[in-house]
């Protein structure tokens, strides 16, 4: 299995409607996947649950990776994620991520601060809305 990236996580996840989300999930993520956004702490259902919010909200969108790092299973990087929103706001969250990749190339557990860079105040709990 060629290992996964954030870009080709994020793309299947959020920007490819016709991708079904648990064929998207298991693509990049194993099944003891865990997540660390902003403090808190959720597994791999607490993640498909805030992926599929987020696709529902979520119109069209685009990431672009700005560093980005893997030393062995270690991944790091700092992408700014943009996303119109169904009612046709724009917004802007930059993440910084740090995460452990299993053999597979699959993400194992995700560390990750969001910060929300441009757009309504109210899209910066897209990183974590359920």
């Amino acid at each position: 299995m060629t290992p996964t990236d954030i870009t080709r996580a994020i793309n299947d996840l959020l920007f490819t409607p016709g991708l079904d989300l648990e064929e998207a999930v298991e693509r990049h993520f194993t099944p003891d996947y865990r997540q660390r956004t902003n403090g808190v702490w959720s597994d791999r259902a607490g993640f498909v649950a805030h992926m599929t919010r987020l696709r529902s909200l979520v119109r069209s969108g685009h990431i672009e990776v700005h560093e980005e790092l893997r030393d062995g299973p270690r991944y790091a990087d700092r992408h700014t994620v943009t996303v119109e929103r169904d009612n046709g706001r724009i917004s802007r969250t930059e993440v910084y991520l740090f995460a452990l990749m299993a053999p597979d190339g699959r993400f194992r557990r995700v560390e990750e601060t969001t910060m929300l860079v441009d757009g309504h105040p109210d899209d910066g709990n897209l990183g974590s809305v359920k």
